[in-house]
């Protein structure tokens, strides 16, 4: 017997609303009007957005706004838009938001008509499994901070934070394979990798990637002077 998908009146309006909000969303910025982006300066994720909107000439139309978002303390006022507390959300003036950056960069992409996500086939599986690389490397490099940062001494898991450095170490590995082959490709895939390594830079010094992987330091060096990277500078 064929499996059967059973729709509620309730999930039917409650999903007409979500494309009506999303739907107003994209007329604001069409139009020029500004939205806000919940940020943290230092947040890697919010700066991959950033980059995003700059390639795509859609980062005058972005305000961003410093908002705290901290594992321990949540934050209401994020928490109101996005029930997870996360940087980034993007925020129009109906109060419709995205999140978080994988959907944000896609929602612009499509919005500015830009080719940073290839439309189909190989190349846009290519490009996508490689902004989950480079943001795995960073969930392993927050989840290894918040631990030596924020949990009390006494309950520190040391295994458990070698096992993120051992994520980082072999996410960076697998980059230093690709790095050889991205040219001067600049999509969501290579921003992606971009920032994320300004980030293992800020609070990773000590791991000294580049002393190991020059294919991937050639690429940065070079790529880091792009106007969308300088213009969303990596934390310091």
């Amino acid at each position: 017997m064929a499996n059967m998908v059973v729709v509620f009146d309730s999930d039917v309006a409650t999903s007409a609303a979500k494309r009506s909000s999303l739907a107003r969303l994209s007329e604001l910025v069409s139009k020029g009007t500004n939205v806000k982006l919940l940020y943290s300066p230092n947040s890697p994720y919010v700066r991959k957005c950033l980059v995003v909107a700059s390639e795509l000439g859609l980062r005058e139309r972005i305000e961003t706004v410093d908002a705290d978002a901290n594992p321990t303390r949540r934050n209401p006022e994020i928490a109101a838009k996005n029930p997870l507390g996360k940087l980034p959300t993007l925020i129009a003036d109906d109060g419709a938001a995205i999140y978080d950056s994988p959907v944000i960069c896609e929602y612009l992409n499509a919005l500015g008509g830009g080719t940073l996500i290839p439309r189909n086939g190989p190349a846009r599986w290519k490009v996508l499994v490689e902004q989950a690389l480079a943001d795995g490397i960073l969930d392993a490099a927050v989840l290894a901070r918040y631990e030596a940062a924020l949990r009390p001494e006494s309950l520190r898991w040391k295994e458990w934070s070698a096992g993120q450095e051992d994520k980082i170490t072999l996410g960076l590995d697998e980059l230093e394979r690709r790095a050889a082959g991205f040219g001067d490709r600049v999509d969501l895939g290579t921003i992606a990798f971009a920032c994320m390594l300004g980030y293992i830079d800020f609070r990773f010094a000590h791991l000294s990637w580049r002393s190991t992987r020059p294919k991937t330091a050639a690429w940065l060096q070079k790529f880091s002077q792009r106007e969308s990277m300088i213009k969303a500078p990596a934390p310091r």
